[in-house]
């Protein structure tokens, strides 16, 4: 049974920080690329960050500077330090585990609130 669950979550004020935590388990968690996407109120659910089995990263423009993203294979868990948060940076993050092979394999944990507010 495959399971994505974070953690790190919260109310935060603007200029401050958070660091999400997301910790897998049923699936070989260092062959899957990982990421972070976040669903703000009224919006779609969009990128926020990947991270390859090989450590490469990606980033939403949105973010770029502000946000790292990494991983820690024999953990199992993908992080998120958000720096620098923006009121408009509120939104439900959902961490994602994919990978594409002969068949795609593709899990989505339920996900975090952030809220970036005074």
């Amino acid at each position: 049974q495959v399971q994505l669950v974070e953690s790190g979550g919260g109310l935060v004020q603007p200029g401050g920080s958070l660091k999400l935590s997301c910790a897998a388990s049923g699936i070989n968690f260092g062959i899957y690329t990982m990421g972070w996407y976040r669903q703000a109120p009224g919006k779609q659910r969009g990128l926020v960050a990947t991270i390859t089995s090989g450590g490469s990263t990606n980033y939403a423009d949105s973010v770029k500077g502000r946000f790292t993203i990494s991983r820690d294979n024999a953990k199992k868990t993908v992080y998120l330090q958000m720096d620098s948060l923006k009121p408009e940076d509120t939104a439900v993050y959902s961490c994602n585990a994919r990978y594409t092979g002969i068949k795609e394999f593709d899990y989505w944990g339920q996900g975090t609130q952030v809220t970036v507010s005074s």
